[in-house]
């Protein structure tokens, strides 16, 4: 296109455009108008976002290069690549083994909480509609994935499910600033709401400004109505810092999430809320406090003393 009088025009016409619909977009939240068009988007792109996560798995391309190198390339060459194919096997087996512990321990947490819950993995981090702490897993509806469903890992709270397609669905981070969820603090049960911060801590406004609480407390979900978006019982954190009630109604704690969301790989959406409320019992066991060692004093007794003849 020539550099004319009307293609600039078009360009600013179509910037406007576009700073108006993110403004709508975020305004309107999760009633936002253009949520169909999100919707659309990852029914469009999300197949495309597996095709690109498995095209760049570096195991199957080495394989691949070997495969191919027999034609094209010298004995050297071909060494070579099975060399590099062999490195980046054990790599990926390194990975592997990584990606199991990962879901045992998820396993392990769901067990505890009876949770039934569908494995994904994450596929994407952010998304194209929006610029919020999100990440897109490869499972969606044809996977039994549901809007605002509980999404978590081993450690804890991950999210919950925002926008959903046939392979894909897109998960809003619980350290997102627009993210929301109902605590309830270990052993004395006072509530609060936790809100994102990005990479800071949790807040949570405890709603008794006189509760107790100090660092190294913990806190779960509370759970929601029908358990959507949030079932109970989920691990959420550790408190690192309190600030003073000053006799305020509410009283803000900062809180240390379990999870750590820059390194998200395996996750599990819960399709299926537990029976009871698990209350405390998914929360990591604190390790045992070790036993004082009892201290034995040793008193020397003398040796060389004198011997007095006996009357």
């Amino acid at each position: 296109m020539r550099d004319t009088r009307e293609s600039r025009l078009l360009l600013v016409l179509l910037i406007a455009i576009a700073f108006a619909l993110i403004t709508v977009d975020i305004r309107g939240g999760e009633d936002s108008p253009v949520d169909g068009a999100r919707q659309a988007a990852s029914t469009v792109f999300g197949p495309v976002e597996n095709g690109v996560a498995a095209a760049v798995d570096p195991v199957g391309n080495a394989i691949g290069a070997v495969r191919d190198s027999g034609e094209r390339h010298t004995r050297i060459t071909a060494l070579e690549h099975e060399n590099a194919a062999l490195k980046e096997k054990l790599g990926s087996d390194d990975r592997n083994r990584s990606r199991l512990r990962q879901f045992d321990t998820m396993l392990k947490t769901a067990g505890e909480g009876q949770y039934g819950i569908k494995g994904a993995q994450v596929i994407a981090i952010g998304a194209a509609q929006g610029f919020s702490w999100t990440v897109t897993i490869d499972a969606g509806s044809d996977d039994g994935i549901l809007r605002d469903m509980t999404v978590l890992n081993g450690d804890g709270l991950v999210g919950r499910v925002t926008t959903v397609g046939p392979s894909t669905a897109t998960v809003l981070l619980a350290n997102d600033p627009d993210f929301t969820v109902g605590t309830r603090m270990e052993k004395t049960d006072e509530l609060g709401f936790a809100t994102g911060q990005g990479d800071r801590p949790l807040s949570v406004q405890l709603l008794n400004g006189k509760a107790k609480v100090k660092p190294g407390d913990r806190l779960v979900t509370f759970g929601s109505q029908s358990d959507k978006p949030f079932v109970p019982g989920v691990p959420v954190g550790v408190v690192t810092r309190v600030d003073p009630s000053g006799g305020d109604l509410t009283r803000t704690v900062y809180v240390r999430p379990y999870v750590g969301f820059t390194k998200l790989d395996i996750v599990g959406v819960v399709v299926q809320a537990p029976r009871t409320n698990p209350r405390d019992e998914v929360l990591p066991k604190k390790p045992a406090k070790p036993k004082p060692t009892p201290t034995v004093t040793v008193t020397a007794t003398p040796t060389g003393g004198a011997n007095f003849p006996q009357q």
